[in-house]
């Protein structure tokens, strides 16, 4: 089973690319499930609404992790409580709309897949622990018994955070891929106990941009000029930045990771 882990979706730029080539990477790769970040998918880079999330299922997105910036549109806290296939981190204050992990089923019905969404402590909104979250929800999702495959977004803000992640699940999920700070890391591997890993899996949309957003605003921020106005993001040619993880069926851990670029800047 293959399969494809795209980063942040960001703005209208990163819509684009996903909607021109998710399609055709599917059947080029033959992929057996789809999923995104959609948390910076709204046309501002903040949040995402019902329109975006069903236009994404219709392209063959099977499920949409988030983050921090899940509750930036009001629409979201109504969509994530009848929609199962839109996660937020699992470790939000207790109460929290919607859930932050569900097993689903593979595109031809025959494999189960969990996925974690889940979110760091450092440097990001107030949550509950996030590592005594995944302690509590691995225990609930073991592989080759409550699923054949086990798929965890980390989204977080620093590199230990994700790494110690990553050692954390390490034979107990099929891949532990970060998601957040915008930038592909180059450490895409499989750790010692067979499970995937990179540390961050970098974003969709414009990369002549500063993560995401308009460079020329953003410099004039830094400098503290006048005239800089709230960000916005950059409506370049977009690049679609994620993995691709062929599993093993036998025991639910990954047999190959590989990294994809594809498109835009970036790519070149």
């Amino acid at each position: 089973m293959n399969l494809l882990i795209l980063g942040d979706i960001m703005g209208a730029s990163g819509r684009k690319v996903l909607t021109d080539k998710l399609p055709d990477l599917i059947k080029i790769y033959n992929i057996d499930f789809v999923i995104v970040n959609g948390e910076n998918a709204a046309d501002d880079g903040k949040g995402i609404t019902q329109e975006i999330t069903e236009e994404f299922f219709k392209i063959g997105v099977d499920v949409i992790t988030s983050g921090n910036h899940i509750w930036d549109k009001k629409e979201t806290i109504d969509l994530i409580e009848k929609e199962n296939r839109l996660l937020r981190p699992a470790n939000l204050v207790n109460g929290s709309p919607g859930r932050g992990y569900k097993i689903y089923f593979s595109k031809d019905k025959r494999f189960k897949v969990g996925v974690i969404n889940l979110m760091g402590n450092v440097f990001m909104r107030k949550t509950d622990d996030v590592f005594k979250t995944a302690k509590e929800i691995s225990n609930k999702m073991k592989l080759t018994k409550d699923v054949d495959f086990l798929v965890v977004d980390f989204h977080g803000e620093i590199t230990s955070e994700k790494m110690a992640a990553g050692h954390f699940f390490d034979g107990r999920a099929t891949c532990v891929i970060g998601t957040h700070t915008h930038v592909p890391t180059a450490d895409t591997r499989i750790l010692e106990g067979g499970t995937a890993y990179q540390t961050d899996i970098g974003m969709c949309g414009d990369y002549n941009s500063v993560i995401g957003m308009n460079k020329e605003n953003s410099i004039k921020r830094f400098l503290k000029e006048k005239d800089a106005v709230s960000h916005y993001p950059a409506e370049g040619e977009g690049t679609l930045s994620g993995v691709i993880v062929e599993t093993n069926s036998e025991n639910g851990l990954a047999k190959k990771i590989t990294r994809l670029i594809y498109g835009g800047s970036l790519a070149n």
